[in-house]
């Protein structure tokens, strides 16, 4: 079965200061848990502000480490989950599952890829 790896894209600029309320929190341990019952998740985590990241730029054989935040990029990714589906039609499905049981104050886009094998 193909893996989907689903890019959770956040505004940092506008995601609520308080972050994830509890009920959030609570609907998102419910469908992760069901997710990996069904064998569907593989993995998933949030991750840190970009206050707390660094990007490493390849350019002309040389390397350079910028110190977040990167205030020029409107969205970040706030987290991932990587999933197992039997197509493209059903990792959607999981995706838009989990952007529903976000509060109406939330804005959140997945980005849906295929991991390309071999």
């Amino acid at each position: 079965m193909p893996r989907y790896l689903s890019l959770v894209r956040i505004d940092e600029q506008n995601a609520p200061s308080e972050g994830p309320s509890e009920g959030l929190m609570q609907r998102m341990g419910e469908l992760i848990e069901e997710m990996t019952k069904a064998g569907i998740l593989l993995d998933t985590a949030g991750l840190t502000p970009t206050a707390q990241g660094v990007r490493v730029h390849y350019q002309g054989g040389e390397t350079s480490v910028t110190d977040g935040p990167f205030t020029e990029a409107k969205e970040v990714i706030g987290g991932y989950a990587l999933m197992q589906c039997k197509d493209r039609a059903e990792a959607i499905e999981w995706t838009q599952r989990f952007l529903k049981i976000h509060e109406s104050h939330w804005t959140v886009t997945c980005e849906v890829r295929e991991i390309a094998e071999g």
